[in-house]
């Protein structure tokens, strides 16, 4: 290790209550399996033959009859039964990008990442079958979630809902543009066909995204608001989408479309977080690659963007409002349901550290530095976290270790299965077993909760605190490179970037 970077060792140590001696050592590919498998659990329409969670059955077959368009298929975001297309749309862009930079890490789990990210891009091509329209929602989310129904029994009214150019949502067709184009590049080996397809599409509903300016929040106020709204609005989903363009294309105008609009679309902006909602720290990670592997240094602005953004999630430098660790050494931001926040930053965190390697470098903050390896100790410590390595010795896993929630705040999981309860269980009949405060009849294996939600690391595991204990596909996308990762190289001493 160089001296210059010991200082700052010696502070992300400090800020680490677990030294690396007394840490548990974990069976990363079998959380990563399970982090998949939660997915399954998560899906809507028919299912396969091959659907291993079987207590679930067949839902919402008819999804998009009312608009005379397909619409089943696809995933539920949490633990409700709505489909929103923000939210999906991100969680598939954050599984592809898992499996490109991962996916040889992901050894025999790689095909069953895969077919979770197929799963979402067969739903958005429906989603995006029309020209100059995007299907954004199925489903009242007002009258879902005043019932606590299986998918399987709902008989709440499933309203689709869609952007067009009367109605921009540049915000989410933009993030379904960076979702199909991303996945083009994991299907392009093993499904060229297919690959095309998807890129073709991302084309298309970009230009649609860019053409008709405006945030889905303003088209749709009653709808997806207070549930996603973009409040950060639509800017930082233009370049994202056209980030991943050019990565998937290497067409030379997107990379003009990127550096033109730099400025005006803010990708200076460093709001601390990265997430469905803002894309700011994503963009300029990703497109960081490209400066850090010699490839173009015309972007070089987004490096020191990253740089200064990398910075502030660093225990021990950062001096961020947003950005706290509990005395248990969890990353936490104010708000709702931080596991979100812990797995979105921590797969940057990795993300970076391996670009920063592959060009020998490391990230100045301020007097001090960090070298790679300590981005992957950081972001490490947060995955540890999560399976266990914790002052409560909690899974925040389900399924992983012997002690994880038990109450989580998912229909599904929460009610009976079909098989144990076949009669209809109706809106109202369900609240008996929200209120239970029994364990959940049926384990969604996987699913990783909202976790502490104050900085004291207490976590009551009980349904009604849905903020606590509920599994959303955005929290456990990221986990898949992650844990892909640390699968493969679990020992610092492996990382050889000090």
């Amino acid at each position: 290790m160089a001296f210059w970077l010991f200082p700052l060792f010696l502070l992300l140590l400090a800020a680490s209550p677990f030294p690396p001696s007394l840490a548990v050592i974990h069976d990363y590919g079998d959380a990563l399996h399970k982090s998949i498998l939660f997915f399954e659990g998560q899906r809507s329409g028919k299912l396969p033959p091959d659907q291993r969670l079987s207590w679930r059955r067949d839902s919402a077959l008819h999804d998009g009859s009312t608009e005379g368009v397909d619409l089943t298929g696809g995933y539920y975001d949490a633990g409700d039964n709505i489909k929103f297309g923000f939210p999906m749309a991100f969680t598939t862009t954050l599984m592809s990008w898992s499996i490109i930079d991962f996916g040889k890490s992901m050894g025999p789990h790689l095909e069953e990442a895969k077919r979770a990210v197929r799963w979402a891009t067969d739903y958005l091509l429906k989603a995006t079958a029309k020209p100059d329209v995007v299907y954004v929602q199925v489903g009242d989310a007002f009258r879902d979630h005043a019932c606590w129904e299986r998918p399987e029994d709902m008989d709440t009214p499933r309203t689709v809902y869609k952007v067009d150019p009367s109605h921009p949502g540049s915000d989410v067709a933009a993030e379904t543009a960076a979702a199909l184009a991303a996945a083009s590049i994991v299907f392009r080996s093993s499904d060229p066909g297919y690959s095309q397809l998807l890129l073709d599409r991302a084309v298309r509903v970009f230009e649609f995204a860019d053409r008709h300016r405006g945030p889905y929040s303003s088209s749709l106020p009653n709808v997806v608001c207070p549930f996603y709204c973009d409040v950060s609005g639509y800017q930082d989903e233009l370049l994202w989408g056209a980030a991943w363009l050019h990565k998937a294309s290497r067409r030379r105008e997107y990379r003009e479309y990127i550096k033109k609009n730099e400025v005006v679309l803010g990708a200076s902006e460093n709001a601390n977080e990265f997430g469905w909602e803002n894309k700011h720290a994503g963009i300029n990670v990703l497109i960081s690659k490209e400066v850090l592997m010699g490839k173009d240094e015309y972007f070089e602005s987004f490096r020191a963007n990253a740089d200064n953004f990398i910075c502030t999630l660093l225990p021990g430098i950062s001096n961020h409002a947003q950005i706290q660790y509990s005395p248990g050494g969890l990353l936490f931001k104010v708000g709702g349901s931080n596991m979100q926040h812990v797995t979105s930053l921590s797969f940057l965190l990795l993300t970076y550290s391996n670009y920063l390697s592959h060009a020998n470098g490391h990230v100045q903050c301020g007097t001090s530095a960090a070298s790679p390896a300590q981005l992957k100790r950081v972001a490490k410590r947060q995955v540890d976290y999560i399976l266990g390595d914790n002052p409560l010795g909690m899974s925040y896993m389900v399924g992983y270790g012997s002690h994880y929630p038990r109450r989580i705040h998912h229909r599904g999981s929460s009610i009976p299965s079909m098989a144990a309860h076949p009669a209809h269980i109706s809106c109202k009949q369900g609240t008996s077993y929200y209120m239970n405060p029994n364990a959940n009849p049926n384990v969604l294996i996987g699913a990783v909760v909202g976790g502490p939600t104050n900085i004291s690391d207490a976590f009551p595991d009980a349904r009604p605190i849905f903020q606590q204990s509920e599994p959303t596909t955005y929290i456990n996308a990221p986990l898949f490179g992650l844990l892909g990762y640390f699968s493969a190289h679990p020992n610092p001493s492996d990382w050889n970037d000090d």
